[in-house]
């Protein structure tokens, strides 16, 4: 049993954006920028897979396929990056299986990250968190911040506080994920696997969970208020 963290990773891009319209009207979503850096979420995200020992990327394109692909193209990046078109849907886990068929090593583990998610925590941990635990795949962990206030209440039903967006009692899956080898053929050829593979992994105890550590930056950026509240987090930390 290597320990090594995997090298490689699947970026999915292809996601039409409809709630980020305008932004989202001549450019596929993760080629949204984040105010205030000149850089989409994408420049953002593959920097972070650097930055954690990932030397080759596959991004799966879908819509506007051909705005990400130049970009790619004349970006400077930081590790090397194949892209694959879905020239038909072939729903999520089809999505994925496609693109890891174009991995260097097949043999070896890899990361995937959905195109949306702005993050930054260790991914290295989390792939040492994988291979103690044995699993087949294990899925990021974010516990969300609820966008409206609390009203806590006493058993007589009165109000005695209120909680201004208080983090979710329940833990999310934060779309970062780290694959074994052998999970790739579990993946199914056109579908989802967040209704297939996932669940029956969960039964088999295949599946893992990693929380997102103490403090750790995440975001899914899906509207035009979470593109301005990264911008507001992101003035904040430079302050």
């Amino acid at each position: 049993m290597h320990n090594t963290s995997p090298t490689q990773a699947v970026v999915l891009a292809g996601g039409q954006g409809s709630r980020l319209r305008p932004y989202t009207d001549d450019r596929p979503k993760p080629m949204v920028e984040i105010p205030g850096t000149g850089t989409p979420i994408i420049g953002h995200q593959l920097s972070w897979l650097a930055a954690e020992g990932v030397t080759d990327a596959v991004v799966s394109c879908g819509h506007l396929a051909e705005v990400l692909q130049e970009w790619l193209e004349s970006a400077d990046l930081p590790l090397r990056v194949t892209t694959v078109v879905e020239t038909e849907p072939l729903g999520r886990g089809g999505g994925l299986k496609h693109a890891a068929a174009r991995l260097p090593a097949p043999d070896q583990p890899w990361y995937a990250t959905n195109g949306d998610i702005w993050t930054r925590f260790s991914l290295r941990e989390m792939a040492a968190f994988h291979t103690e635990r044995d699993a087949l795949a294990t899925l990021a962990l974010a516990r969300p911040r609820i966008p409206w206030g609390a009203v806590e209440t006493d058993t007589f039903g009165h109000i005695t506080d209120f909680v201004e967006s208080p983090p979710s009692p329940f833990l999310i899956n934060a779309g970062v994920y780290v694959f074994s080898a052998a999970f790739t053929e579990l993946l199914p050829d056109l579908g989802d696997h967040e209704r297939t593979t996932f669940p029956r992994l969960a039964r088999e105890r295949r599946l893992a969970g990693f929380p997102l550590p103490q403090g750790a930056y995440w975001r899914a950026i899906d509207t035009a208020k979470d593109l301005t509240e990264a911008a507001k987090e992101l003035a904040a930390q430079r302050g």
